[in-house]
C-alpha cells in the first residue's frame, strides 16, 4: 500500500457505504435515522445495475396458487445443490414485505385488476420459477427502485451521497499495526480532481455489484468490475463460488447495441428461441424449453451457434398482439424500434452475455466478512441464496433482504465500536503522471478477451491453464504500472479485474465436476457421490497476507 503515516485531516461517518444500487441505497435508507451515513458511487449514483434491472422482484403474492415453500423449492433446484436452505428460507420469507418497504419508498409496481375488478400487483412468471411471482414495473423495474431510493436519500439530511468517488483501499487495523482486528476506513478517490483522501468510519459496508466486466461481452454497466471482490480479497477475507458467472441467454445482439438485455420476462410471457430458419431448438435441451433456468439456456444458445455457425439466433415474442407487447415491453420494444427492429413483427437478434456474479465475498447471514466491521451486501456478496446458478428475479430480493439484515446487525454492534483514530494520509511522492495510459486499454481489452476465450460458458482444463498464464503475466504488468503512475479510476478497475479473473480461474480449477453455471468438458457430470461443497478461497494461501 502507497502510504505514509503522518496525521492529517479527513472526513468521518460512523457508517460508509461503498455503491449506490438497490442494496446500498436501501441499508442506507434504514440506518440513517440514527447515523451519519457516506454512500460512495463511483460514478453517477444511476451507473448500477439496479437501475438497468429489467425483470423485476421475486415474492409470493398469488396464495391461491402459489407459496413461500414452491418458491423455496424452485431456488434449490436453481441452485443445484449449493444453496443453503437456511438462507434462502430467510431470504424467500421476506419477498413481501421486502416489496411493501419498497412501495413506501415510492415505488410505483405495475398493477392490473382482478376478475372480481379489484386492484392488484401484476406478476410475472420467468425462468426457473414455478409459478407467475415477479412483481415489476413494466420492464424496467430496476430503474423504478433506483430513482425512488435515489430520491429518498437525497432528501436524508443524514446521508452525504458522493459520486464519482472510487475505493482504492480499505484501511485495516492491520493495515495500521494494530493488534485488534476491524475497519477504520478506506482511501477513496476523487476521479473528479484526482485526489486521494482517507476517510474513517465505524463500519463500512461493500455494495460494489458483480465483476461481469471481466467478460468481453455483458449485460452490465461499466461499474461492474468486481471492485468490492478485489478490496475484501486484498484486505484478507475469504472469497467463494466465483466459477459461478451467470451468462444471461437474451443479450441484444446488434453493432449499435451496447449490452442492451432482453429481460427474461419475455420468455415468460411467450417468447421462443429461434434458429435462423425459423425452427425451435430448447426442446432438444430441456423439457421446460425456454421456461429452463439460464444456465441451460444459455449453453443451448452457446452449442447452437457454435453449431451452425451463426452469429446469434432469435427470440420471438411477435405472435403475441402489439397492444400485448407495447404493454408490457415498452422498454424493450422501443430501444428495438430505434435499431429498425419492431418486435411486433420480426423476432429478436440475441446472444448469451455476462451478466450475474453468484459468487463473491464469504458473508454470513447478517452480511457480516471476516472483518469486524466490514459488510458486504448484494451481487459483490457470496451469501448462500444463489447456489450455482442463480434464479431469475431472486437478485433484488437478496439485496433488498440483506440491507435488512445488515441493518439491524449493524444497529446491535456499532454502539460498541471505538471512533477511528487519524488515518495515515495517501503518499503520491514516489509516483508520476503516465505518459503510457494504452497500457490500461489494451491490458483492459486482453484480459476480457481472454476470459471470453478460455473462461466463458463451456470451459475446460486446457483452457483454464491458458487463461491463468495470461492473467499472471497482466497483474505483472499492471501491478509495476500502479506502483510507478498516478491512479486513476481506470487502473483502479483494470487491477481489480484481473484480481477477480484469477479468482474466478482458481475456483474453476478446483471444481472437478459439472454443476449449475459451471460447464467443463473434462467434467461433463455432477459429481453426486458426496455432498456438494462450496468452493473458497483463502487469501493467506495465496500470498495476500
Amino acid at each position: 500500500m502507497n502510504n505514509s503515516y503522518s496525521s492529517s485531516t479527513q472526513d468521518y461517518y460512523d457508517i460508509v457505504i461503498a455503491g449506490s444500487g438497490g442494496a446500498g441505497l436501501s441499508l442506507a435508507l434504514h440506518l440513517a435515522d440514527s447515523f451519519k451515513i457516506a454512500v460512495l458511487a463511483k460514478f453517477a449514483l444511476t451507473e448500477c445495475s439496479t437501475y438497468y434491472a429489467q425483470g423485476g422482484i421475486s415474492a409470493v403474492y398469488d396464495e391461491k396458487h402459489d407459496s413461500i415453500e414452491s418458491h423455496i423449492e424452485d431456488t434449490l433446484i436453481a441452485g443445484s445443490g449449493l444453496c443453503d436452505p437456511e438462507i434462502v428460507r430467510l431470504t424467500v420469507g421476506q419477498g413481501r414485505k421486502s416489496i411493501e418497504w419498497l412501495r413506501e419508498q415510492g415505488v410505483n409496481f405495475t398493477q392490473e385488476h382482478s376478475s372480481s375488478g379489484k386492484l392488484r400487483l401484476h406478476l410475472n412468471r420467468e425462468g426457473g420459477h414455478s409459478h407467475r411471482r415477479i412483481v415489476h414495473t413494466d420492464d424496467a423495474t430496476g430503474k423504478a427502485v433506483s430513482l425512488s431510493l435515489i430520491e429518498r436519500a437525497r432528501a436524508h439530511a443524514n446521508i452525504t451521497l458522493l459520486e464519482y468517488h472510487n475505493v482504492v483501499e480499505l484501511i485495516t487495523a492491520k493495515n495500521l499495526g494494530e493488534k485488534t482486528q476491524g475497519i477504520r476506513g478506506a482511501y477513496v478517490l476523487n476521479s473528479l480532481t484526482g485526489k486521494i483522501t482517507s476517510i474513517a468510519c465505524k463500519i463500512l459496508v461493500l455494495a460494489t455489484g458483480g465483476a461481469n466486466k471481466v467478460y468481453l461481452y455483458s449485460t452490465n454497466p461499466h461499474t461492474s468490475s468486481g471492485d468490492g471482490i478485489a478490496l475484501a480479497w486484498r484486505a484478507g477475507c475469504r472469497i467463494s463460488n466465483m466459477e459461478f458467472m451467470q451468462f444471461h441467454p437474451t443479450c441484444l445482439y446488434h453493432p449499435s447495441a451496447h449490452s442492451f438485455l432482453i429481460s427474461e420476462a419475455v420468455r415468460g410471457e411467450g417468447g421462443h428461441l429461434l434458429l435462423p430458419n425459423g425452427k425451435r431448438f430448447m426442446q432438444q435441451y430441456d423439457s421446460r424449453m425456454e421456461l429452463a433456468p439460464r444456465d441451460i439456456v444459455a449453453r443451448a444458445i452457446d452449442s447452437e451457434i457454435k453449431k451452425h455457425g451463426i452469429d446469434c439466433v432469435y427470440l420471438d415474442i411477435s405472435h403475441q398482439s402489439r397492444d400485448f407487447i407495447q404493454k408490457h415491453f415498452p422498454t424493450i420494444y422501443m430501444q428495438c424500434l430505434e435499431l429498425d427492429i419492431d418486435i411486433c413483427q420480426q423476432p429478436i437478434p440475441v446472444v448469451p452475455a455476462a451478466h450475474y456474479t453468484c459468487g463473491g465475498i464469504l458473508t454470513d447471514s447478517h452480511a457480516r466478512t471476516d472483518i469486524p466491521g466490514l459488510y458486504a451486501i448484494g451481487e459483490v456478496a457470496c451469501t448462500g441464496l444463489h447456489g450455482a446458478n442463480r434464479m431469475a428475479s431472486n437478485s433484488l430480493l437478496e439485496c433488498l433482504v440483506f440491507a435488512e439484515q445488515a441493518n439491524l446487525d449493524i444497529r446491535h454492534h456499532i454502539v460498541n465500536i471505538p471512533k477511528p483514530g487519524i488515518l495515515p494520509n495517501w503518499d503520491e511522492s514516489k509516483v508520476s503522471d503516465s505518459d503510457e495510459e494504452v497500457l490500461i486499454s489494451h491490458n483492459w481489452d486482453e484480459l476480457r478477451r481472454s476470459m471470453w476465450d478460455y473462461v466463458g460458458i463451456v470451459r475446460t482444463n486446457k483452457r483454464l491453464e491458458r487463461a491463468m498464464n495470461r492473467v499472471i503475466l497482466l497483474q505483472e504488468e499492471i501491478s509495476e504500472y500502479y506502483g510507478q503512475f498516478r491512479i486513476s479510476s481506470d487502473l483502479l478497475e483494470l487491477r481489480n479485474l484481473v484480481i477477480v479473473a484469477e479468482l474466478i480461474i482458481r475456483c474453476a480449477q478446483m471444481r472437478k465436476e459439472s454443476r449449475g453455471l459451471h460447464f467443463t468438458q473434462d467434467y461433463p457430470h455432477t459429481d453426486n457421490s458426496k455432498a456438494p461443497q462450496n468452493t473458497i478461497l483463502i487469501p493467506k494461501n495465496y500470498g495476500n497476507n
